[in-house]
């Protein structure tokens, strides 16, 4: 069964229709550092089939260049990757590649999710106009065309709550009639990554559409049962790091393997640990690091910006986003929501040891998100992407929860 990932970013939605045993077509991203992600995943999919992870075992530990890794995966394989922008402008094009790409099979399914921001409640509170004249409003008619053209028995279109409100409903009515008028039954569910066994708290709503001569229930979706670990699995087999080290390539496990990390297959048996790096801190930053620890440790809450100490506060907002420092606590069953503003700075994730002292690693925070550690992900150039990785990580959808539900889905298509 044959599925095309549009907005694919980092690939989290891919990486799950994979692992559930559907094959990938396209993948459609206008990000570059992105599309040498998914080249990236996609070279180590074909390795492992072809048993010849050896290689890029090598490429994790920075013994061959990426250049070379790329060298001996097939070029259709890589080719599945376009690095286009899904619009009026390149869809005539993209549907040519993908046309190559698929020959005469026919598409099962489409995946993916349009740019959130304009959607984003916070977005919406931050943005002079309430995110009223962003394009990426109108994404999901671009999401439609793809609809037109492959008609395929389903489609899964992932997005952030604030969809179903913004405009007070009008951008998802529209969506809902625009895919209807596809042939498609349409319906929202709301999950929380943490029903599917990801530590974190992150709730989205997924539109699933379906074709009117499939006999498709939601009653499996609603029905998942939530596994109990605390966050702390993520952190305790990781080497110690302070503030601006670690390496981006291969580095030794500090302890061995934990349940969580195997029930998930974040440690799959390749044990090559890769972006365990941390971004640098100022002294202030560092200070208020402590005070947010130190508060959770002892009352078990969280740092009110407005209790800082005068001296600390140098935000001019008092009024809104007190909370921009928060711990990742690792005694709870699930951490705040993982998101894009990562890549600016680490104040919303906290490291819980205070003799650490820094927000999360690039490894953690992949981690709260659920890809396993063999996930490498990409710069525009090689080995220059921390930037690159916090941003593609707090943008992707967690592979954990897409492979169940992807599991629940493949009945319906056979």
């Amino acid at each position: 069964m044959r599925y095309i990932d549009l907005f694919a970013g980092a690939g989290g939605f891919s990486e799950g229709f994979k692992r559930a045993g559907f094959e990938p077509v396209a993948h459609v991203e206008i990000d570059p550092a992105a599309c040498f992600t998914l080249k990236t995943r996609l070279s180590y999919h074909y390795l492992n089939e072809n048993k010849k992870l050896d290689i890029y075992i090598k490429y994790l530990k920075g013994e061959i260049s990426r250049n070379l890794l790329y060298s001996v995966i097939p070029s259709h394989i890589l080719g599945s990757v376009i690095n286009l922008s899904i619009g009026d402008e390149n869809n005539f094009k993209i549907f040519q590649m993908v046309e190559k790409l698929a020959g005469r099979k026919k598409i099962d399914i489409i995946v993916g999710g349009p740019p959130c921001q304009a959607y984003s409640l916070v977005g919406r509170a931050r943005d002079r106009n309430g995110m009223r004249d962003d394009p990426r409003n109108h994404l999901y008619v671009q999401y439609g065309r793809f609809l037109k053209k492959y008609s395929p028995k389903l489609f899964i279109f992932e997005n952030v709550l604030g969809l179903l409100s913004a405009e007070k409903g009008k951008y998802f009515k529209n969506i809902q009639a625009d895919f209807k008028s596809f042939g498609y039954i349409v319906e929202p569910f709301i999950v929380n990554a943490n029903e599917f066994g990801v530590l974190q708290n992150r709730k989205r709503v997924i539109i699933i559409g379906w074709k009117k001569d499939i006999n498709f229930s939601f009653d499996q979706l609603k029905c998942q049962s939530r596994v109990e670990y605390k966050v702390g699995n993520i952190f305790n087999d990781l080497p110690k790091l302070s503030d601006g080290k670690g390496k981006d390539k291969y580095y030794e496990y500090a302890e061995g393997i934990n349940d969580y990390l195997s029930f998930t297959r974040i440690r799959n048996g390749l044990d090559v640990l890769t972006q365990h790096i941390t971004r640098p801190h100022t002294e202030q930053d560092k200070e208020i690091y402590r005070i947010a620890v130190r508060k959770w440790k002892r009352s078990k809450e969280r740092l009110d910006y407005n209790d800082l100490p005068e001296r600390l506060k140098t935000h001019k907002n008092r009024y809104a986003f007190l909370d921009r420092f928060k711990v990742v606590a690792d005694d709870v069953p699930y951490s705040q929501t993982v998101v894009a503003h990562i890549a600016k700075d680490g104040h919303y994730y906290i490291h819980p040891d205070i003799e650490q002292n820094r927000s999360i690693s690039v490894r953690e925070a992949a981690r709260l998100q659920s890809f396993p550690d063999d996930y490498y992900f990409e710069g525009v150039k090689e080995g220059k992407n921390r930037t690159a990785a916090f941003r593609q990580i707090g943008n992707a959808v967690p592979p954990l929860m897409i492979e169940k539900i992807a599991k629940l889905l493949i009945e319906y298509l056979k």
